[in-house]
């Protein structure tokens, strides 16, 4: 009996107990196993969507607040080597009216406010601490040239005696707040973050990219783009004419070990030229040069050039005026009058990027 009772509980055992632990050990696991692939990648998928909108939303946070955060600078005073707080829009009515001729166009000067603005924002946020305290400077050599309110009004006003126009200067000025005002609180962009704003007097007809001008690998922002309408301007063209002893003299205090003799045909000889139309290396005697370099050396107005030798002289004439990478100042004024805003002139210089209010 005992034996007819143990083989019932062993056969109930196997029919029912271990088919259902190992059923439901399958049902249990291949479903997990299953939901766990595709949830996965569903949960892995959205997490990434997730971050990346918590970091462009975190990013916009950092760029607002820095932004905002730069609605006052500091600027030094290169001459008194002192540091003057200014809100960002006043210090910006110094700059405009110090690098811009005021009787340009309107669109053209609040294309340049608009650069101006993104400059500064974009040198304040490298941080470079290369004027301690202070942002930026006033001179145009380093930074922008700033100028006061006052040695404005005054400029204007001796100009205005010596040319007999009788205008009224405080038009002027108000012609510069206006362009200043216009643009309020807003800058370039690329990608999402200020631009590296360069601009120059006059490009000569095109723009340079930085790689032939600086060398690296440059900002893909700042492209070579042709302007019309550039040799209207009197920064279009220039001369610098130098005797041949002179010429000689300014080179052995570049390079002491210079020789050049000027009988020999291709003693000054082009070897290559960039994408906007300046000297990118040329051969002077014994020495292989930049455009650039050369520009440097002989004090000219840009790397676009010709050199004539004559019997006695040695003539450059120079097309262009600056380095030519950016918005070229002439160039946006010479825009604004065949019809673009400042938006449209800006949008030609800078390729690819967006304007933004901060």
């Amino acid at each position: 009996m005992k034996k007819i009772v143990l083989y019932v509980l062993i056969l109930v055992i196997l029919t029912f107990v271990i088919p259902f632990f190992f059923t439901k050990a399958t049902v249990d696991s291949k479903p997990i196993i299953g939901v766990n692939l595709e949830d996965n990648e569903e949960h892995i998928e959205e997490q990434e969507k997730k971050q990346e909108t918590q970091q462009e939303a975190q990013n916009q946070e950092v760029m607002e607040y820095n932004y905002n955060d730069y609605n006052t600078i500091k600027l030094l005073h290169t001459k008194t080597n002192t540091i003057e707080e200014l809100p960002l829009d006043e210090y910006l009515y110094g700059v405009v009216s110090a690098e811009m001729p005021i009787d340009f166009e309107l669109e053209a000067l609040k294309a340049q406010a608009l650069v101006a603005r993104t400059y500064t924002i974009y040198k304040i946020m490298q941080n470079e601490l290369k004027h301690g305290e202070a942002h930026v400077c006033d001179s145009s050599s380093c930074c922008q040239a700033w100028i006061s309110k006052e040695d404005r009004l005054a400029k204007w006003e001796e100009k205005n005696k010596e040319e007999n126009k009788g205008y009224n200067v405080e038009d002027n000025w108000n012609k510069i707040v206006s362009a200043v005002n216009e643009t309020k609180g807003k800058i370039i962009t690329y990608e999402g973050k200020p631009i590296n704003a360069f601009f120059h007097s006059n490009s000569g007809g095109a723009t340079e990219a930085p790689v032939d001008v600086w060398g690296g690998t440059g900002y893909p922002y700042l492209q070579t783009v042709e302007t019309s309408g550039e040799d209207a301007y009197t920064q279009y063209s220039s001369e610098v004419t130098m005797s041949k002893d002179e010429f000689v003299n300014k080179m052995k205090q570049k390079y002491s070990d210079f020789q050049i003799n000027f009988d020999e045909e291709n003693c000054i000889q082009v070897q290559a030229y960039t994408a906007g139309g300046r000297i990118k290396t040329i051969k002077i005697g014994n020495y292989n040069l930049s455009g650039v370099e050369v520009r440097s050396i002989f004090s000219l107005r840009s790397a676009n050039f010709v050199v004539e030798i004559g019997e006695q002289d040695i003539k450059f004439s120079v097309k262009g005026y600056g380095h030519g990478v950016g918005m070229s100042q002439t160039g946006a004024d010479s825009l604004a009058k065949q019809g673009y805003n400042c938006e449209d002139i800006v949008k030609h210089f800078y390729t690819g990027i967006e304007i933004v209010n901060f």
